[in-house]
């Protein structure tokens, strides 16, 4: 292209832009205002906006009452609740008191069957310790006394060595003044020397031995009270067998009566010799109440009392397990209220060196 042309071309192009930079300088040096009128905007409702727009105080208020609400049925919801579970309680302990009575029947049936074969109790001591019943029994040769004993607690029934030392001796009646006992009877065996009076053979007292272990030998037996308040007798011929036991108290002599419910065979020495006596004598029923019988009787001479035959039958027929023979004759003492029951032979009680005894 010439110079000539281009030359023309830019005139031309100069030409055109004319007229829109005059217009633009105008725009830059005038005041002018843009202003957009009430139609280019949405128009609001002042009444409408009001009402949709939400109140602080009106929420607020709202909020509280529904939390009342369910504050109140929750309320109700607890106490039905603890309506239901107060009634279930209580139905619970109905059916609990219905199953220990229901429990206690066979017991309580046992109980009456056992002591109606006693007879009536004279005396009753009932605590929460014990429940003593004293009963009086006459039979064709000789009268006797029956202490049937239920041991509720483990310091209900005691052992107790005369004057509280070994090779001391005190009546049954002073033993039980000593100790605070209210009943009382005499317990093991015992021999002389030196001036003192020794419990038989083994004797045990709060679990410990007294004198040492002696094995049983000829017609001798151990019998006494374990930690369950459960009686244990017989032969023990070495200590492990005696110390498996768990024995609390207890003391030795001759011979054994009875043995699950069974009549042993007594020694010919003590058929005879003597063939009447007063006695004592300690057995269990099986629920491990107690059974004491004590025969009155005039003396040793063997005129008087019983033998051991017919405590072996009494023993029977009032429904004992086990049966064991005390020390008798002299010895035979009952105390029952700090009152001498039965009438000792010597006329008055006699000093030994155990005796058995109960707190209530």
């Amino acid at each position: 292209m010439s110079s000539n042309s281009v030359r023309y071309l830019n005139r031309t192009l100069l030409l055109a832009c004319t007229p829109f930079l005059g217009m633009l300088v105008w725009l830059l040096f005038s005041d002018v205002a843009v202003v957009m009128g009430e139609g280019a905007f949405p128009k609001l409702e002042s009444s409408a906006t009001e009402e949709q727009a939400p109140k602080p105080a009106s929420k607020a208020a709202e909020g509280l009452s529904k939390a009342q609400e369910t504050a109140s049925e929750t309320s109700q919801s607890i106490k039905k609740q603890i309506k239901l579970y107060n009634q279930t309680n209580e139905e619970m302990k109905q059916i609990v008191n219905k199953a220990t009575t229901q429990a206690k029947r066979p017991f309580e049936i046992y109980d009456r069957i056992i002591t109606s074969k006693l007879g009536s109790p004279s005396g009753t001591i009932d605590t929460s310790k014990l429940r003593a019943q004293l009963f009086y029994i006459q039979a064709d040769y000789f009268n006797a006394y029956a202490l049937k004993l239920k041991l509720k607690t483990g310091d209900a029934m005691q052992m107790a060595l005369g004057g509280d030392r070994y090779g001391g001796a005190e009546t049954t009646l002073e033993a039980v003044k000593r100790t605070g006992a209210f009943a009382g009877v005499n317990a093991g065996g015992f021999a002389d020397g030196g001036g003192k009076r020794y419990p038989l053979s083994t004797t045990i007292l709060d679990g410990e031995y007294v004198d040492g272990f002696e094995p049983s030998y000829s017609d001798l037996f151990f019998v006494g009270l374990n930690e369950s308040n459960k009686l244990v007798g017989g032969k023990f011929t070495n200590r492990q067998e005696l110390d498996n036991k768990n024995v609390k108290f207890g003391a030795s002599f001759v011979p054994v009566l009875l043995k699950n419910g069974m009549s042993t065979t007594i020694p010919p020495k003590w058929q005879s010799s003597p063939a009447r006596a007063p006695r004592t004598v300690i057995a269990n029923y099986k629920d491990d109440q107690l059974l004491v019988l004590v025969v009155d009787g005039r003396n040793e001479g063997g005129s008087s009392g019983a033998t051991l035959a017919e405590l072996q039958i009494l023993l029977q027929r009032y429904g004992a397990v086990d049966g064991y023979n005390l020390d008798g004759g002299g010895s035979s003492s009952l105390v029952w209220n700090g009152r001498i029951i039965n009438k000792p032979s010597d006329g008055q009680l006699r000093k030994l060196p155990t005796n058995f005894l109960f707190f209530k």
